[in-house]
């Protein structure tokens, strides 16, 4: 299953998230982690990234680093928001910062990280049909993000972030009721366009995200810090949020940091952060919110998911390409039909991902025996599949390992006829490793083979639909193909025998 890592360089915090996404299923997080550091507040008011928090970040993102790289993610994607955005010296700090974390960090739009956020929040907490309104108020800026039928339709990205309004307005503890008006009135004006788009009717979901919004969420519901994560899609009312930005309002640091819920960094920024909320809610309309702790991490996992990154990994290089097909042409296999194998092949072992478990290396060593596994025709018809896997076991194949081409051999003797047996010498001398490996990957050989039994490639395209009750294959066509058809479910058996799944076949016709 693929692995990504993302990070976001925020204005208050630099947060880390490793994860595995099973195709077709929700990530599974891998590692988590997040490291107050206050990027922000030189930002916001000189317009430069301090010295101490560059160290600090950097320091943060190089263990970052070394947490998501055991996990050896297929794609990694790094961002800065807003105080980067700002900064004055935002060149000085993309460098470190890329440096430290030994990939390249870049500084994304409003609407990118709007874009992410929103990504994000469908991945964990899906709206498929609803309007929704996403509020995530950051350090350094606030999103305001208009969801319709899973898409986002619209997004605001306003500089009302609970660092950068704690900056420039509170300057006592606690702040004065002047501090408050001023703060206020800022977060009405910035939010006027906004809320000429809103409409109470127009959402059927208010969602708030962030760790503010988890801070103000888990207060008002009496959830402990350390219990957060059991905050994730509570609900709270105009109310009880007008009612805890009063409160907190009134008291200073050291009693802000005794609420539950709150924690001690949190609370020295809580007031603003709790003032674009309340604000928000009231100037549009709002009758409630919800929490989620989906984020903009989640969004560039899901991001670099759905775009395939690091699915490369799975397909044969350049050079073990032209291997393969040298070899095909070599010994006179239709190389069209090796082609269609292969790619059938590599359709069938992503959408089986989650079933069979191989690492996406695994894939490269499918779709090469699926290009070479009629190369025994040419010693003779009878038997071929024995001698495809004679020819590949003792054959020069640059690119690939000797364990690897062995393997590639063993898929090769077995994409037809009998399965492996403990009589079988040469699969015996596999590790037990390589024997689950080909054992897992033999079903899906055999399909792809037998999906083009004509070696007409009548079949366009393969969808899988995989459920509880078995795998449904959907197969699309303009021609007949009745052959393939009955040729793809003689191979069902042998793929029940396997996943522990019956296999269903569907035509569709183009």
């Amino acid at each position: 299953m693929p692995r990504y890592a993302a990070v976001d360089i925020g204005s208050n915090s630099v947060r880390m998230l490793a994860a595995e996404v099973p195709f077709g299923a929700a990530p599974r997080v891998l590692a988590a982690e997040r490291q107050v550091t206050r990027l922000g507040e030189g930002v916001f008011l000189n317009g430069l990234i301090s010295q101490e928090s560059l160290d600090l970040t950097c320091q943060v993102l190089r263990r970052f680093a070394d947490a998501y790289g055991k996990f050896e993610p297929a794609g990694i994607r790094a961002v800065a928001t807003s105080a980067v955005r700002d900064a004055g010296n935002q060149r000085l700090f993309v460098e470190a910062a890329s440096q430290a974390l030994g990939t390249s960090v870049e500084i994304i739009s409003g609407q990118e990280e709007s874009r992410l956020i929103h990504m994000g929040v469908q991945s964990r907490w899906p709206h498929p049909k609803q309007r929704i309104l996403i509020i995530d108020v950051g350090g350094g800026s606030a999103e305001f993000i208009l969801g319709e039928s899973g898409r986002m339709a619209a997004a605001y990205s306003k500089p009302l972030g609970a660092v950068r309004l704690m900056e420039v307005f509170i300057k006592h503890d606690p702040p004065t009721a002047e501090e408050l008006h001023r703060l206020e009135q800022f977060i009405e004006e910035k939010l006027a366009a906004a809320s000429r788009c809103s409409h109470p009717r127009r959402w059927d979901r208010v969602i708030a995200t962030s760790a503010t919004a988890a801070a103000v969420v888990c207060a008002i519901n009496g959830v402990a810090r350390t219990r957060r994560d059991s905050a994730d899609r509570l609900r709270v009312t105009v109310a009880q949020l007008r009612a805890f930005y009063h409160r907190v309002a009134k008291c200073d640091l050291a009693a802000r940091r005794k609420i539950a819920g709150v924690g001690p960094r949190r609370a020295e920024i809580i007031i603003p952060g709790a003032a674009v909320l309340r604000v928000a809610v009231d100037r549009l309309r709002l009758p409630s919110l919800y929490y989620t702790s989906a984020g903009l991490r989640d969004g560039i996992v899901a991001d670099l998911a759905e775009r395939g990154v690091g699915l490369e990994l799975s397909r044969l290089s350049r050079e073990q390409r032209a291997v393969v097909e040298q070899m095909v042409r070599r010994f006179g296999v239709d190389v069209r039909h090796a082609r269609k194998v292969a790619a059938l092949a590599h359709t069938l072992f992503v959408a089986l991902h989650r079933q069979h478990g191989q690492t996406l290396a695994m894939g490269r060593l499918l779709e090469a025996a699926a290009y070479l596994h009629d190369t025994g025709h040419l010693i003779s018809d009878n038997g071929h599949h024995k001698h495809s896997a004679y020819v590949v076991a003792n054959s020069d194949m640059p690119g690939f390992t000797n364990r690897e081409r062995i393997v590639v051999a063993m898929l090769c003797r077995y994409h037809r006829k009998s399965m492996p047996s403990p009589r079988h010498e040469a699969y015996q001398s596999l590790s037990a490793d390589e024997k689950r490996t080909v054992m897992m990957l033999i079903p899906i050989l055999r399909l792809a083979d037998n999906l083009d039994r004509s070696h007409d490639q009548r079949v366009e395209s393969v969808a899988c639909r995989i459920r509880e009750s078995g795998v449904v294959l959907e197969l699309r066509s303009s021609a007949d193909t009745d052959l393939e058809v009955w040729a793809g479910e003689s191979a069902g058996e042998v793929f029940r025998q396997v996943y522990g799944l019956p296999l269903t076949l569907v035509m569709t016709r183009r």
